[in-house]
């Protein structure tokens, strides 16, 4: 049985897509599933490790990507959450096999 997800369109939203549990925002009239997908990762992501910690987190961890990377958009897709998700994102059955605290193994590694 398929979960209700909450999605709402914000038309000025800046990225294509955000996940702000227990919503997922979008930009555009009818995103794709992939996008869905992507930020369905973040939401599992956020009832993990908490809501709050989770943004803690991820604003931490972009702060040192930027100055790891010296750029926007490489620090933003070396965030580990970002890692995890845009590895997935296009695997529609990722979510129901996916282990617990997944998102760790990302923390790991970074990429240019």
């Amino acid at each position: 049985m398929a979960k209700k997800l909450f999605i709402l369109r914000i038309p000025a939203l800046g990225p294509d897509g955000m996940a702000l549990f227990p919503f997922i925002l979008v930009r555009h009239r009818n995103p794709g599933p992939t996008l869905i997908n992507h930020e369905r990762i973040h939401l599992r992501q956020q009832l993990e490790l908490g809501i709050v910690p989770f943004y803690f987190w991820y604003l931490i961890e972009y702060v040192i990507r930027r100055f790891q990377y010296r750029d926007h958009y490489t620090a933003y897709r070396n965030i580990s959450f970002e890692r995890e998700a845009f590895a997935n994102d296009q695997n529609l059955g990722y979510l129901a096999t996916r282990p617990v605290w997944a998102f760790l193994k990302w923390t790991k590694k970074s990429r240019p």
